[in-house]
């Protein structure tokens, strides 16, 4: 009689093998395309730079045609780098865990296809941008190939500053929808944009790092992580940086950018950001790492939207149009849900009084 136990445990990773092989050599050529674009990583590239176009409150039927040439000719250029990065890290994506089974290190695509899609949408994405949005922009995005492929990829292998280099990286895009709007890189919303992308990153990619540490130093990269065997430097850096951001709503209303609302709101969003940085500087496991990383994951479309909502762009009377509309039905269906209905918190609240809220108010004064 056949044995179970022999079957069973000792059969499952022959199976798993098994099935990755099978999973690798039965994708799809647009299976491959987005794994080598880095599909996820190019949606939110389209998400901020959408963000930083949305922030000028813009007139929406003026507006269109050139949020959506600047987020497809940003995500082109993103799909550029993101190949060219996987190109010059084949033979360290085929010692990771987590990388060895992309398109390039499994087989299914060759180097020559790959670069034949980076030079295809590198040069698509700065035509697409060229064409309709301003020059500023498009030297931003074709710049950006560069910037992350190969300087970024590159200074991986020898330096932990490759970080810091990477979050730059990553503050352009929403600086290119803010310079696509007609707006200018010394402009407070400019600032406001890339810096809140530059710090983010910190703690978004610090904790993932340090998640995969083994993996990065099998792969010979040198993160902070990889170098920080007792976690203090890696969990420093998360608090630290952590607290930078916590400082951008208050700055942002401090200087008449944003309602003082969103300084209240941002007070929450990052105190949950720094009491998560502060569980895992206690406990530096990859438990708490991981929560600080899904805590970046929701933290950033929060922050970036209620700056949107709260950007003063919007209060603009000679600005016209349905998304402004739909703007300041948000605002006004905040009034449900905001405090200063039931306290006299005028002054703090981007939305005007209800008539409700106003009838009380009128009433107490009567009344005393």
């Amino acid at each position: 009689m056949l044995s179970v136990t022999r079957i069973g445990p000792r059969a499952f990773p022959i199976a798993r093998v098994s099935l990755r092989a099978f999973a690798s050599s039965a994708r799809s050529p647009l299976s491959n395309i987005a794994e080598l674009s880095k599909a996820r990583l190019s949606s939110l590239v389209v998400l901020t730079t959408s963000c930083g176009f949305l922030s000028a409150g813009l007139p929406l039927y003026v507006s269109v045609p050139t949020l959506v040439g600047a987020s497809v000719g940003t995500a082109l250029c993103a799909s550029s780098a993101g190949t060219i990065n996987q190109v010059l890290e084949v033979d360290r994506d085929r010692k990771m865990k987590r990388t060895r089974h992309r398109p390039l290190p499994s087989g299914d695509v060759s180097i020559s296809q790959a670069s034949m899609l980076a030079a295809a949408t590198g040069t698509l994405g700065g035509t697409v941008l060229y064409l309709t949005t301003d020059p500023l922009t498009t030297m931003l995005g074709v710049g950006n190939i560069a910037l992350y492929a190969p300087i970024y990829t590159l200074s991986k292998q020898s330096t932990e500053w490759n970080t810091w280099v990477g979050a730059v990286v990553g503050a352009i895009p929403p600086v290119m929808g803010w310079t696509a709007s007609g707006g200018s890189l010394m402009d407070p919303e400019c600032l406001f944009l890339g810096s809140s992308l530059f710090l983010w990153q910190f703690p978004h990619f610090f904790a993932l790092s340090w998640m995969h540490r083994k993996d990065y130093a099998q792969g010979g990269f040198q993160m902070v992580p990889v170098n920080d065997p007792t976690g203090e430097r890696t969990a420093s850096l998360i608090s630290r940086y952590s607290i930078y951001l916590s400082a951008l709503p208050i700055a942002s209303t401090i200087i008449g950018m944003t309602n003082p609302m969103f300084a209240v709101e941002g007070c929450l969003l990052n105190g949950y950001l720094l009491y998560k940085s502060r569980k895992f500087q206690q406990d530096k496991s990859n438990q708490n790492a991981r929560k600080i990383f899904l805590t970046s994951l929701w933290y950033l479309p929060c922050l970036l939207g209620l700056f949107i909502l709260h950007n003063k762009n919007w209060d603009d009377e000679e600005r016209e149009g349905v998304l402004t509309e739909k703007v300041k039905m948000m605002k006004e269906k905040g009034l449900e849900y905001c405090f200063h209905e039931k306290v006299d918190a005028k002054d703090l609240c981007p939305v005007p009084h209800s008539k409700e809220g106003s009838s009380k108010k009128d009433e107490k004064e009567v009344t005393k």
